[in-house]
């Protein structure tokens, strides 16, 4: 089951071709999906999270909470929708595309992938834009 909530005035304007879009993600790595929620919220809202719960004090576009125990892919991902314009103006990238990256990480780290290091990091860029292709895939 994929989930979304809103916590500002911001919406998907399909959420069933995004919900198709995160199963195909999942299934392309050999994953399943038990439970996600994507909950798409102000940056003050995720730097309360970072604040209270990874005891981080900066902003972020992304959280991402694995709460998986072996049925497959759950967790909550927090996304800041003002973040994701804030790196559209800096990077000059259409929202869409900013947006489908960060949504496409969350899941990433959950079937296991990480960006602490430069060749993690690289990893990661490459499997972004993989996912950001099958988002254009029809079914």
């Amino acid at each position: 089951m994929i989930e979304f909530h809103y916590e500002l005035d911001f919406d998907l304007k399909d959420e069933s071709k995004y919900a198709d879009w995160i199963s195909r993600i999942v299934d392309s790595e050999g994953g399943n999906i038990f439970r996600l929620a994507y909950i798409f919220c102000t940056d003050a809202y995720l730097l309360e999270i970072n604040q209270r719960y990874l005891d981080h004090d900066t902003y972020t576009d992304i959280i991402t909470f694995d709460y998986g125990v072996g049925m497959g892919l759950t967790g909550d991902l927090f996304i800041s929708v003002e973040r994701i314009r804030d790196n559209c103006e800096k990077l000059g990238t259409p929202f869409e595309e900013e947006l489908l990256r960060v949504m496409s990480h969350g899941i990433l780290h959950l079937l296991g992938y990480n960006d602490k290091s430069d060749e993690e990091t690289q990893q990661m860029r490459a499997k972004e834009n993989e996912a950001m292709e099958l988002f254009h895939v029809e079914q």
